[in-house]
Protein backbone atom coordinates (compact mmCIF):
# COMPACT_ATOMS: atom_id res chain seq x y z
CA UNK A 1 0.00 0.00 0.00
CA UNK A 2 2.37 2.71 1.24
CA UNK A 3 5.10 4.00 -1.22
CA UNK A 4 6.81 6.36 1.43
CA UNK A 5 8.43 5.88 4.77
CA UNK A 6 6.84 5.55 7.95
CA UNK A 7 6.25 8.26 10.41
CA UNK A 8 5.69 8.86 14.33
CA UNK A 9 2.67 10.76 15.12
CA UNK A 10 2.95 12.98 18.03
CA UNK A 11 -0.58 12.88 19.81
CA UNK A 12 -0.70 16.55 19.43
CA UNK A 13 -1.79 16.55 15.63
CA UNK A 14 -4.48 14.54 15.98
CA UNK A 15 -6.11 16.46 18.74
CA UNK A 16 -5.35 19.45 17.17
CA UNK A 17 -7.05 17.72 13.57
CA UNK A 18 -10.02 17.42 16.13
CA UNK A 19 -10.20 21.03 16.96
CA UNK A 20 -10.92 20.95 19.99
CA UNK A 21 -8.75 21.88 23.41
CA UNK A 22 -6.22 23.04 21.32
CA UNK A 23 -5.06 26.91 21.21
CA UNK A 24 -4.40 25.91 17.62
CA UNK A 25 -5.40 27.78 14.89
CA UNK A 26 -7.51 27.11 11.62
CA UNK A 27 -4.67 26.81 9.43
CA UNK A 28 -2.69 24.57 11.93
CA UNK A 29 -6.21 22.07 12.41
CA UNK A 30 -6.00 22.01 8.69
CA UNK A 31 -3.11 21.19 7.94
CA UNK A 32 -3.44 18.66 10.49
CA UNK A 33 -6.51 17.45 9.08
CA UNK A 34 -4.31 17.13 5.58
CA UNK A 35 -1.53 15.18 6.98
CA UNK A 36 -3.66 12.52 8.45
CA UNK A 37 -4.96 11.99 5.31
CA UNK A 38 -2.08 11.79 3.42
CA UNK A 39 -1.01 8.73 5.95
CA UNK A 40 -4.23 6.50 5.17
CA UNK A 41 -2.82 6.83 1.37
CA UNK A 42 0.78 7.05 1.42
CA UNK A 43 2.85 6.18 4.43
CA UNK A 44 2.62 3.68 7.35
CA UNK A 45 2.27 4.63 10.93
CA UNK A 46 4.95 3.86 13.38
CA UNK A 47 4.16 2.59 16.54
CA UNK A 48 5.80 0.79 19.45
CA UNK A 49 4.56 -3.31 20.31
CA UNK A 50 4.20 -2.52 23.48
CA UNK A 51 1.07 -0.04 22.78
CA UNK A 52 2.52 2.95 24.97
CA UNK A 53 1.75 5.25 21.71
CA UNK A 54 -1.95 3.72 21.35
CA UNK A 55 -2.47 3.85 25.16
CA UNK A 56 -1.80 8.10 24.90
CA UNK A 57 -3.82 8.19 21.72
CA UNK A 58 -6.59 6.29 24.04
CA UNK A 59 -6.69 9.20 26.53
CA UNK A 60 -7.02 11.88 23.92
CA UNK A 61 -9.01 10.46 21.41
CA UNK A 62 -11.87 8.38 20.68
CA UNK A 63 -12.11 4.70 19.06
CA UNK A 64 -15.55 5.27 17.42
CA UNK A 65 -13.66 7.21 14.77
CA UNK A 66 -15.91 10.60 15.84
CA UNK A 67 -16.27 13.18 15.96
CA UNK A 68 -13.26 14.95 14.39
CA UNK A 69 -10.36 13.82 11.81
CA UNK A 70 -7.88 12.81 14.83
CA UNK A 71 -10.46 10.44 16.03
CA UNK A 72 -10.83 9.21 12.63
CA UNK A 73 -7.03 8.51 12.66
CA UNK A 74 -7.25 6.45 15.76
CA UNK A 75 -9.79 4.62 14.74
CA UNK A 76 -7.90 3.41 11.49
CA UNK A 77 -4.83 2.80 13.50
CA UNK A 78 -7.20 0.41 15.92
CA UNK A 79 -8.51 -1.18 12.95
CA UNK A 80 -4.71 -1.49 11.12
CA UNK A 81 -2.68 -1.68 14.01
CA UNK A 82 -0.95 -5.09 13.40
CA UNK A 83 -1.26 -4.58 9.53
CA UNK A 84 1.55 -4.72 7.21
CA UNK A 85 1.86 -1.41 4.96
CA UNK A 86 -0.03 0.62 7.11
CA UNK A 87 1.64 0.28 10.77
CA UNK A 88 4.84 -0.81 11.23
CA UNK A 89 5.92 -1.14 14.68
CA UNK A 90 9.25 -1.37 16.28
CA UNK A 91 10.22 -2.43 20.09
CA UNK A 92 11.06 -0.53 22.93
CA UNK A 93 12.80 -1.17 26.46
CA UNK A 94 11.84 0.67 29.09
CA UNK A 95 14.17 1.31 31.99
CA UNK A 96 14.50 3.27 34.72
CA UNK A 97 17.19 5.46 34.02
CA UNK A 98 15.22 8.86 34.11
CA UNK A 99 17.76 10.17 31.83
CA UNK A 100 16.83 8.19 28.96
CA UNK A 101 13.58 6.72 29.33
CA UNK A 102 14.09 3.36 27.12
CA UNK A 103 17.14 1.52 26.35
CA UNK A 104 17.59 2.27 22.46
CA UNK A 105 17.69 6.19 23.88
CA UNK A 106 21.01 7.57 24.78
CA UNK A 107 20.98 10.55 27.75
CA UNK A 108 18.67 13.25 26.33
CA UNK A 109 16.56 16.23 28.37
CA UNK A 110 13.18 15.46 26.40
CA UNK A 111 9.76 15.45 28.20
CA UNK A 112 9.68 12.03 29.59
CA UNK A 113 6.59 11.96 28.34
CA UNK A 114 7.65 12.08 24.91
CA UNK A 115 10.27 9.82 25.24
CA UNK A 116 8.32 6.82 23.50
CA UNK A 117 7.83 8.73 20.47
CA UNK A 118 11.81 9.52 20.29
CA UNK A 119 12.44 5.76 21.04
CA UNK A 120 9.97 4.75 18.12
CA UNK A 121 11.64 7.34 16.08
CA UNK A 122 15.02 6.22 16.99
CA UNK A 123 14.67 2.85 16.61
CA UNK A 124 12.46 3.18 13.44
CA UNK A 125 14.92 6.04 11.77
CA UNK A 126 11.29 7.81 11.00
CA UNK A 127 10.58 11.49 11.26
CA UNK A 128 8.11 12.71 13.78
CA UNK A 129 5.32 14.66 13.00
CA UNK A 130 4.52 17.60 15.27
CA UNK A 131 1.44 20.30 15.39
CA UNK A 132 2.02 22.23 18.54
CA UNK A 133 4.44 20.53 20.90
CA UNK A 134 7.61 23.61 21.46
CA UNK A 135 9.83 20.35 22.92
CA UNK A 136 10.58 19.36 19.42
CA UNK A 137 11.78 22.46 18.12
CA UNK A 138 13.95 23.01 21.39
CA UNK A 139 15.42 19.92 21.03
CA UNK A 140 16.65 20.18 17.63
CA UNK A 141 20.35 20.08 18.14
CA UNK A 142 19.91 16.69 19.99
CA UNK A 143 17.62 15.48 17.21
CA UNK A 144 19.78 16.71 14.53
CA UNK A 145 22.59 15.31 16.20
CA UNK A 146 21.14 11.79 16.11
CA UNK A 147 19.95 12.27 12.21
CA UNK A 148 15.90 12.35 13.14
CA UNK A 149 13.47 14.87 11.63
CA UNK A 150 11.16 16.98 13.14
CA UNK A 151 8.20 17.75 10.47
CA UNK A 152 6.53 20.58 12.17
CA UNK A 153 3.23 21.20 10.55
CA UNK A 154 2.46 24.59 12.27
CA UNK A 155 5.87 26.38 13.44
CA UNK A 156 3.69 29.48 14.31
CA UNK A 157 2.18 26.76 17.30
CA UNK A 158 5.64 24.54 18.00
CA UNK A 159 8.08 27.16 18.02
CA UNK A 160 8.56 29.73 20.56
CA UNK A 161 9.41 33.33 20.12
CA UNK A 162 12.12 35.04 21.83
CA UNK A 163 9.90 36.93 24.39
CA UNK A 164 8.84 33.52 25.33
CA UNK A 165 5.27 33.78 23.58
Amino acid sequence: MNSQEGVVVDTNVAIVANGRDTHADDECQLTCVNALAEIYDNRPVVLDHGDLIMDEYAKYLHRSGEPGAGDAFYKYLCLHSHTPGYVHRVSLTPIQDERRGFAELPVNSLDPGDRKFLAVAFVAKAPIMNATDSDWHEQRSFLEDHDLVVEQLCPQHAIKSATGM
